[in-house]
């Protein structure tokens, strides 16, 4: 049961944190969105926490984790466009510092199972030099889950060394994880960011997982449920490891998708996907890689049983809010990042405050760009022919009607926020890396702050 504000003001101690990401899962395809996918861990956490209705992530996976990583937005650091491909030689900038880092100087023990994917092509990138003690798992987006292979080649690590290992990679992360709490002096601070590689393309899940889907019809639909509910499995393995050492109750548990289902095989991964794409993104318009709320709203579940009251959280938080958030709670200090574009959002998602977010900027490329001004969203693509498209997502939160033409004054004030976002940003990375593989010259560009 939920305690009341001012109790809850008076916890002090530094909760441990467990971070929770899925990859590419559709805003329904859990549970508590009305799902036809077991999730009973996941749902048990919405059940017992707060549910954040309107929780923002970028398009793409790359961009959100570096979000959450730096509490910026990913168009100060060029890393706003695309994922890092497996070929890429840039990573997430090194003087960028990190919720890990943050969080270690303030005593916790820091540890990231799964997926990393803002930086691999030199060591520096890795997250033990990015303020992990620990990291088992892949540095690259796209990788086999039986194989650990992307394109055949291994990308499986413990700490900075190269792991030849077998299994179903999101039992192998659920190992890890458990063994982690089970070991853990509960005296320190735990920080562990488990970024699960389900249910990312390919679609492929132990025999056991498909027999449960064996109703479905569609065979990637089959294996992209299965992959969720393997997933939600080694959840609730955790909790309940949790639970068996006692930390229940100083723990903090954050679960949310990373972006959009894939609606698209623009962005469906390096890996070729015969058939139809499974995620479904409920009433919102499309998906992973766009700008639509498809693409950019995730489910999402804050969980702290007698700390974080139960219910719905309706207003507006960004994944960039997580880091100043998080960063207080284990009474860090953000002084050594650069400025944040994250609020501090723990007063309005434990019921003290209203909601401090009154605006979301959903990505600025030089080709794409978005931003929500209270219940007003303009997607302005300026590449010829061009569209602007204004939504009150108040009354429409599908996206199915555009309302510019009949509101210039709204649509002129947003384009020129979107124009002030621009001139702070630098050259997406990816394009300066096409650039200089098309070309074999730098391009000059003055890094932004």
């Amino acid at each position: 049961a939920a305690i009341s504000p001012v109790a809850a003001q008076t916890r002090s101690r530094q909760p441990h944190i467990i971070y929770i990401v899925s990859d590419d899962q559709g805003w329904k395809d859990v549970g508590f969105n009305g799902a036809d996918i077991a999730t009973p861990n996941i749902d048990a956490l919405a059940a017992s926490g707060a549910r954040l209705e309107q929780f923002y992530v970028l398009p793409m996976c790359t961009p959100t984790r570096a979000a959450l990583l730096t509490g910026r937005y990913p168009f100060r650091y060029g890393l706003q466009t695309g994922v890092i491909p497996s070929g890429g030689s840039y990573g997430l900038a090194l003087d960028e510092w990190l919720l890990p880092q943050t969080l270690k100087e303030a005593g916790y023990r820091t540890a990231i199972v799964g997926k990393w994917h803002v930086g691999h092509a030199k060591t520096e990138y890795w997250p033990i030099q990015r303020g992990f003690d620990s990291f088992y798992g892949a540095l690259v987006g796209e990788i086999d889950h039986f194989k650990h292979e992307s394109h055949g080649v291994t990308d499986w690590y413990r700490d900075n060394k190269l792991l030849k290992e077998d299994g179903y990679d999101t039992e192998l992360f659920g190992d890890e994880a458990v063994r982690i709490i089970a070991n853990h002096d509960t005296k320190v601070p735990l920080f562990l960011y488990l970024a699960f590689t389900a249910p990312h393309t390919p679609y492929q899940a132990p025999q056991e997982y498909l027999d449960k889907y064996a109703h479905v019809p569609d065979e990637n639909r089959r294996a992209y449920c299965a992959q969720i509910t393997a997933m939600d499995d080694q959840i609730g393995r955790v909790i309940a490891e949790i639970d068996k050492r006692g930390m229940r109750d100083d723990t903090l548990i954050v679960f949310h998708t990373d972006n959009g289902g894939t609606r698209s095989s623009l962005f469906a991964g390096e890996s070729a996907v015969k058939g139809g794409l499974p995620p479904d993104n409920g009433p919102f318009r499309s998906g992973k890689g766009t700008l639509y709320e498809g693409g950019t709203r995730a489910s999402a579940v804050v969980n702290w049983p007698g700390t974080v009251p139960v219910g719905t959280v309706s207003g507006m938080v960004h994944v960039v809010d997580m880091y100043p958030t998080l960063t207080r709670l284990g009474g860090g200090s953000s002084e050594k990042a650069k400025p944040l574009d994250g609020i501090d959002v723990w007063n309005y998602v434990t019921g003290r405050t209203p909601s401090p977010r009154h605006e979301v900027v959903y990505n600025v490329e030089p080709f794409q760009a978005a931003v929500r001004e209270n219940d007003w969203k303009l997607i302005w693509v300026p590449m010829l022919p061009g569209s602007l498209e204004l939504f009150d997502l108040s009354k429409d939160p599908s996206e199915l009607t555009n309302l510019a033409s009949a509101n210039p004054d709204k649509v002129s004030s947003l384009k020129t926020r979107i124009e002030g976002l621009a001139r702070q940003a630098q050259q997406p990375l990816l394009v300066a890396e096409m650039i200089r593989m098309t070309f074999g010259a730098p391009p000059s560009t003055p890094r932004a702050q």
